[in-house]
């Protein structure tokens, strides 16, 4: 009784007090219901038979839950899920943990030239993508990874360089240089206090970086389709998008195939979410 009745307290204190707070929490909800939406109406379709899903009953829920689309998506984008997987998890690390020894050195270990060396990596971030496809393609044939997911994680974890590095040098910036200074007392080397002192420290910022690059990562199109033309050793959002057919769609397995493509980097935001706020956070405050 006593704890239904602190949680009766809490509920009614969490309410909004005024009428503006009231008119926030209004415009949050039609927030929410127009960016949950598309979702519902992906459910619900990938849920249908393919004779069940038409413009006129696309707000319909399933008269049964026998599976629908998700089955034969399933079955279709299992693999190239599996290709994803191995993309990216291994060049969301790779790339994390460069960016976090570029970071660190940017920001604690100043040398001759750091400063421009650091622009210029920076100025990845302007490069477009689609400029660079025909070099990208002689030099993985060159060092023959063409066609292979290794190649795609290289791509991937070069490209990642630059936003990783800025937030790992934006939050170390804010670490204490009196901590540093006490390690080389202590005896302590370039990569001993990089390992025992600043890697504890930026757990925060790897969430974040991790976040980031897994997202953006798991949902590339164009590297995927120009790097790996092989369909076996594509990753899903290709596969994704082969799911249409030429002369016919079957709108329920597209429906399904685009929910569970889009499951993995969900639930990652879904119980990873505060603590990517929290590291963002961080980062602008320390950097």
């Amino acid at each position: 009784m006593a704890a239904q009745t602190h949680l009766l307290r809490n509920f009614r204190e969490a309410l909004p007090r005024t009428p503006g707070q009231w008119l926030i929490l209004f415009v949050l909800a039609l927030a929410m219901i127009f960016y949950l939406l598309p979702v519902y109406v992906m459910v619900a379709n990938g849920l249908k038979e393919a004779q069940g899903v038409s413009l006129s009953t696309m707000w319909n829920l399933p008269q049964s839950l026998s599976g629908g689309g998700f089955i034969g998506a399933w079955e279709r984008l299992r693999p190239n899920m599996v290709n994803s997987l191995v993309m990216v998890v291994p060049a969301t690390i790779l790339s994390s943990l460069i960016g976090a020894i570029n970071g660190y050195l940017f920001a604690k270990w100043k040398f001759r030239g750091s400063d421009v060396l650091f622009t210029w990596m920076l100025f990845g971030f302007f490069i477009p993508y689609q400029s660079i496809l025909i070099p990208l393609v002689q030099f993985l044939q060159g060092i023959k990874v063409y066609g292979t997911i290794p190649g795609l994680i290289l791509v991937h974890v070069v490209y990642g360089l630059p936003i990783t590095t800025l937030i790992f040098r934006n939050y170390f910036a804010g670490v204490p240089t009196e901590l540093l200074e006490a390690a080389r007392v202590d005896g302590a080397g370039l990569m001993t206090t990089f390992t025992r002192i600043m890697l504890p420290l930026s757990i925060p910022a790897f969430v974040v970086v991790g976040i980031f690059q897994f997202t953006n990562i798991w949902n590339d199109f164009l590297f995927g389709v120009t790097v790996v033309p092989n369909p076996a050793a594509q990753p899903v959002t290709i596969a994704l998008n082969n799911l249409s057919g030429s002369f016919s769609v079957d709108w329920n397995v597209v429906m399904a195939g685009a929910v569970l493509a889009a499951l993995p980097t969900a639930l990652i935001y879904i119980f990873l979410g505060r603590f990517f706020i929290q590291g963002l956070l961080a980062g602008s405050v320390k950097g």
